[in-house]
């Protein structure tokens, strides 16, 4: 549980406490990111530094506060089942926080934000703890997590076409990585979303999106051998990912300008992958 003191600074609206140096605050919340209690590390530490960047709290400090989350994204790193999922996953929420400000108002230099992408995205396909909600412990959701800062990054000024290819070679890579445990808390739904982000740009064209599509429904489309614990865990999350993706690309706001022709790929990419409920059925 946190502390009477952080109750009170969230009491007080989370306003800077004046009698203690922000670097102290800050490196106690930044403990209380990898804390297994949800209410310090979920309702404390990650809502009070998401505020205070968003505040300008950080505004000249940003790039030492970016690194400190990027080096959180290594902590762990490889475990599984383990609590140090926990600072992993939240470093990333408040790394993606870093970017958005920058986001909005030029802070750091083009080459740090390009930096916190590469080390957000070495980690996202180095992860390999999936859990979502842990009982009694709260969210991990290192995956989710990971594709919201994604999706902030794509908005970035300084991403621009070359970088936004490689933030959806990401994203597929991070969806078709063999795995013990498929997605099961709405992943392939913020994976999704992180690629809208990145085809809301419209600066990536269809030539490159489509061969994107392409890779991805060919593991939705294969079978695995029922040797296989679980024959689903070869082409599930692919499954779940394009279904996620044409869902947003066709009820979803701002549509990108590719928007009509990749529905229809998508949907030739859904038959072709669920042949036994959108297939026509041959004639006897």
């Amino acid at each position: 549980m946190p502390g009477q003191y952080w109750k009170q600074v969230v009491a007080s609206g989370l306003a800077v406490p004046q009698d203690r140096p922000l670097d102290d605050l800050t490196a106690e919340l930044t403990r209380m990111l990898g804390d297994t209690d949800p209410e310090a590390r979920d309702g404390t530490a990650y809502p009070t530094l998401a505020t205070w960047v968003a505040r300008g709290v950080y505004d000249d400090l940003l790039s030492g506060l970016g690194d400190g989350m990027a080096a959180g994204l290594g902590v762990g790193l490889g475990e599984r089942d383990t609590d140090s999922v926990f600072r992993r996953s939240f470093s990333a929420l408040i790394l993606g926080e870093c970017i958005a400000r920058d986001n909005e108002r030029p802070l750091v230099p083009g080459n740090k934000v390009l930096e916190w992408g590469d080390r957000l995205a070495t980690w996202l396909l180095r992860e390999r703890d999936l859990r979502g909600f842990v009982p009694d412990k709260g969210w991990a959701h290192a995956v989710a997590h990971g594709a919201d800062a994604l999706a902030t990054l794509a908005k970035s000024p300084h991403v621009a076409t070359n970088e936004l290819t490689v933030v959806l070679d990401v994203i597929a890579d991070r969806v078709l990585l063999p795995v013990d445990r498929l997605f099961s808390n709405g992943e392939p739904d913020r994976l999704a979303a992180a690629t809208m982000a990145v085809l809301r740009r419209n600066i990536v064209s269809l030539r490159v999106i489509e061969p994107w599509i392409a890779r991805l429904a060919a593991t939705a489309g294969a079978l695995a051998s029922y040797d296989d614990r679980d024959p689903n865990l070869k082409s599930g999350n692919a499954e779940a990912f394009l279904r996620a993706l044409y869902l947003q690309l066709a009820l979803g706001p701002k549509p990108p300008e590719v928007r009509p022709d990749l529905l229809l790929v998508l949907v030739d990419a859904l038959r072709a992958s669920n042949p036994r409920f959108l297939q026509a059925s041959q004639p006897q």
